[in-house]
C-alpha cells in the first residue's frame, strides 16, 4: 500500500472530485446532511426567483451563483476526501484477484476459484502461490510477501500453531508449503473491509459527529424559523423581504462552513490513519482513540527492544569470572534464543572463549521447558546448568549442594537493577550470576511524557517479576506497571479503569490477548497476530508496530481538535455576516440601523452579495486544513479550550470582517451591486 500523501492539487483527485461534487447534488445524498440541504433549497429557490424578479435580475442571478458555489464547495472537500482513500483503494484492489485456490477435499486437492470458498475451508499454498482468502496457517511454515497489503517489501513468517499463524488474502507465499484453513466469509475478507473503510462506502457517522450533526441541525431549524416570520412582519412594517434576501440571510445565519467540512474532517481522519498502516474498523475506533486517556502496553517489544542481552557476569565466592564464563557459553551452545547468543558472545568479547563443537560425541544437550525453567549441557561428566534463581537453587539442593547466599544477594541486587538473572551452576557448585539486560528503546521516555501532557496515563503490563517490572517502569518513565500478568489480569484491569469512567487502549497478538483486546474502547492487533486477535481489535497494525498505537492516540486526539476548532471558527464567523446582511437589510426603513453597519459597506445589495461570496469561499480555503487536519500539540483540555478560543473563536470573529469588507470593496469597485 503507497505511503505517499497525494497533494490536494493531483490532478487524480481533482478532476474526478469536481464531478463527484456535481454527482452529490442528489438529494438522496444532500438530505444527510441537513445544513447543505437547506442550502441547496435556497439554491434553487434564489435560481427560480432570477425569472420573477425583473429587477433585480442580475444580483439575484450572482446570489444564486455563489449559493450553488456554496453547496459545491462543500461537496468538493467531501469529495476530495474520498478521492484521497480511492487512490489508495485502487492500490488493494491490485492485491485482490480472483485466483484459483487449492482446496482439500477428502485428502484431495481440487482447484476452485478463489470467491468460491466457504469459511472452514481448507486450502494448500505453494511457493509462488497467493493466498486466496483470510486464513490461519494449520500446517507448514512459509514466507510471505505482504507489501501489497503493508507496502513493506520484506517477507514475513507465517507458521502454525503460535500467534503468526494469520495469513491476508491477496498476500503471496515466497517459499516453502503452508496448508491455511479459510476464516473470513465470502466477500468479507479484511481486503474487503480494508477497501471498502478506504473508500469511506461503508463509513458511519461516529457519536461526535452524530451529535454535532445535530447540533447543527436544531440550530438549522431555528434559523429557518425565524427566517420564515421575517416575511409577515416585513409585511406589518412596511419592508418587503425578498425570497433571494431572506435566503441569503438563512444561509449566513446557520453553520455552513462546518456543515461543509463535516464530512471531509472524518474521512480525512481515517485517511490518515490509514496512510500509517493502520487499518479501523470503524470510524468510532479513530474518535475513541481521541479521548483515551489510559493506555496499556506490553514491556517486550514496545518499552524495550524485545530481546534480552547478556551484560554481566557475577561470580559466587571462589569462583572467578573467566571460570563463571566458560561454563555459561558451555551451557548456552545449544541455545538459539536471542539471550542464549549473547551469553556465547559476551564469553567470547571478554575472555576470547570460543565457542565448543556442537556435535561432541559425549555431550547431551537439555533444552529449556516451561516447567524445569533451566536449560544446560551434560559433558565429560559435568552437568552445567542454566536459569532461573529459584529452578536452579532447588537443582543444586536436589545434589546435595548448597546454594550461597552471596549469589542470592546478587539475584535480588539484578532484580532491583532492572535486569534479568540466570544461575549457572556445575552440578552442586553454584558459579554465580549472568545478568540479562532488557535495553529500553531510545526517546521511549519522552514520548511517554508527551502522552502525560496530553493528560493519558500509561501502564506497562510484563511477566516479570515485580522488583524487575519496577526497574524498567522508572526507566522507562510509564505511570504504572503490572508484573507478572496474566491475560486474566489485562482483562481485569481494562475493566476497572472502565469501571473508573476512563477509555483504555492496549495492543496485543495473540489468541489469549483476544479478551482484552475486544474489552478495551480501542484495541489494537498486530496483522502478525492470530485471526482471534484480529477479529477481536477494532484496529488492525499491517507494520505489527505495538509503538503505533502512540501515534494512534495522536491521530485520534487530532480529529477531534480539528472537528472542534472548525466549529469554534464556523460559529464565530456568523457574527460578522451578521452584521453585513441584517443592517442591509433593515437600514433603508429604519435610518438608525445604518450604525450597525460598522464595515462601512457600500450599498445594502453589496453588503449581502460580499457575505454570500465569503461564506462560499471561506469553505474552499478551509478544505487544506480539514484534510491534513489541525497541527496537534500535547496540551490539557483547557489549554486546547484556550487556544481554540483565541485562535479560532478570535480569528474566526475578526478575519469574516477584513474578508467581508474587501470583496465589498471589489464588488463595487466592479458595479456587480
Amino acid at each position: 500500500m503507497s505511503h505517499k500523501n497525494p497533494s490536494l492539487f493531483d490532478k487524480s483527485i481533482i478532476a474526478p472530485a469536481i464531478g463527484d461534487s456535481f454527482r452529490k447534488l442528489d438529494p438522496r445524498l444532500m438530505v444527510k446532511n441537513p445544513v447543505m440541504f437547506v442550502t441547496l433549497i435556497g439554491a434553487i429557490l434564489t435560481t427560480v426567483a432570477i425569472f420573477t424578479s425583473p429587477g433585480e435580475r442580475g444580483f439575484v442571478l450572482q446570489l444564486a451563483i455563489w449559493l450553488w458555489f456554496t453547496v459545491l464547495f462543500a461537496n468538493f472537500a467531501e469529495a476530495v476526501a474520498e478521492g484521497r482513500g480511492k487512490a489508495q483503494a485502487d492500490s488493494l484492489r491490485k492485491a485482490r484477484k480472483d485466483t484459483m485456490a487449492r482446496r482439500l477435499k477428502g485428502g484431495k486437492e481440487e482447484k476452485v476459484a478463489a470467491p468460491l470458498l466457504d469459511k472452514g475451508d481448507l486450502v494448500v499454498c505453494e511457493s509462488g502461490d497467493i493466498i486466496p482468502a483470510d486464513g490461519e496457517v494449520i500446517e507448514g511454515i512459509a514466507s510471505v510477501d505482504e507489501a501489497a497489503i503493508t507496502g513493506e517489501s520484506a517477507p514475513v513468517i507465517r507458521e502454525s500453531g503460535g500467534d503468526r499463524s494469520a495469513v491476508t488474502g491477496g498476500t503471496r507465499v515466497i517459499s516453502d508449503r503452508i496448508v491455511v484453513r479459510i476464516t473470513s466469509e465470502k466477500g468479507n475478507t479484511f481486503l474487503d473491509r480494508m477497501i471498502a473503510m478506504v473508500e469511506g462506502a461503508k463509513r458511519q457517522k461516529t457519536p461526535n459527529e452524530i451529535a454535532l450533526t445535530i447540533l447543527l441541525s436544531a440550530l438549522t431549524l431555528i434559523f429557518l424559523l425565524v427566517v420564515m416570520t421575517l416575511k409577515p412582519f416585513g409585511t406589518y412594517a412596511g419592508i418587503t423581504f425578498t425570497t433571494p434576501v431572506l435566503v441569503a440571510l438563512l444561509v449566513c445565519l446557520i453553520p455552513t462552513t462546518i456543515g461543509g467540512l463535516l464530512s471531509a474532517i472524518g474521512i480525512s481522519g481515517i485517511d490518515r490513519l490509514i496512510r500509517r498502516n493502520v487499518m479501523a474498523t470503524s470510524g468510532r475506533a479513530v474518535e475513541a482513540a481521541g479521548d483515551i486517556d489510559v493506555l496499556l502496553l506490553d514491556k517486550t517489544g514496545t518499552i524495550t527492544i524485545g530481546n534480552r542481552m547478556a551484560s554481566d557476569f557475577v561470580t559466587a565466592p571462589g569462583v572467578t569470572e573467566q571460570e563463571l564464563a566458560d561454563a555459561a557459553q558451555l551451557a548456552s551452545l545449544a541455545d538459539e534464543t536471542p539471550e542464549g547468543r549473547s551469553i556465547v558472545v559476551l564469553a567470547k568479547e571478554k575472555f576470547n572463549i570460543r565457542g565448543r563443537e556442537l556435535l561432541h560425541p559425549h555431550a547431551t544437550f537439555v533444552p529449556f521447558t516451561a516447567q524445569t525453567r533451566m536449560s544446560g549441557v551434560d559433558i565429560e561428566g559435568r552437568s552445567v546448568r542454566k536459569g532461573a534463581a529459584d529452578s536452579v537453587k532447588q537443582w543444586v539442593e536436589d545434589q546435595g549442594g548448597i546454594y550461597p547466599q552471596d549469589v542470592a544477594m546478587a539475584v535480588e541486587a539484578a532484580s532491583r537493577a532492572g535486569r534479568t538473572p540466570l544461575v549457572v551452576a556445575d552440578g552442586k557448585h553454584v558459579l554465580g550470576v549472568v545478568e540479562l539486560k532488557d535495553v529500553v528503546k531510545g526517546g521511549i521516555k519522552e514520548r511517554f511524557a508527551h502522552l502525560r501532557k496530553m493528560g493519558i496515563r500509561t501502564i506497562m503490563i510484563t511477566g516479570d517479576n515485580p522488583m524487575t517490572a519496577a526497574a524498567i517502569a522508572a526507566e522507562a518513565g510509564v505511570d504504572d506497571f503490572m508484573a507478572q500478568a496474566t491475560p486474566e489480569d489485562k482483562l481485569q484491569r481494562i475493566r476497572a479503569e472502565q469501571a473508573a469512567g476512563h477509555l483504555v487502549a492496549m495492543t496485543g497478538d495473540g489468541t489469549n490477548d483476544a479478551p482484552a483486546l475486544a474489552q478495551a474502547d480501542v484495541g489494537v492487533a498486530m496483522n502478525t497476530g492470530t485471526q482471534a486477535a484480529r477479529e477481536a481489535g477494532n484496529m488492525v497494525d499491517l507494520d505489527s508496530n505495538p509503538t503505533k498505537l502512540i501515534e494512534i492516540v495522536e491521530i485520534g486526539k487530532q480529529l477531534l481538535m480539528t472537528r472542534g476548532s472548525l466549529t469554534t471558527f464556523s460559529i464565530a464567523n456568523d457574527v460578522a455576516k451578521y452584521f453585513a446582511i441584517i443592517p442591509a437589510m433593515l437600514m433603508v426603513t429604519f435610518p438608525a440601523m445604518a450604525a450597525l453597519n460598522i464595515m462601512k459597506l457600500g450599498s445594502p445589495q453589496s453588503a449581502i452579495l460580499s457575505a454570500i461570496i465569503f461564506n462560499a469561499l471561506v469553505i474552499i480555503a478551509l478544505i487544506p486544513l480539514a484534510l491534513k487536519g489541525v497541527p496537534y500539540k500535547p496540551m490539557g483540555a483547557i489549554a486546547v479550550l484556550r487556544r481554540n478560543m483565541l485562535v479560532y473563536g478570535l480569528g474566526g470573529l475578526i478575519g469574516p470582517f477584513i474578508g467581508i469588507k474587501a470583496i465589498d470593496i471589489i464588488v463595487t469597485t466592479l458595479n456587480l451591486a
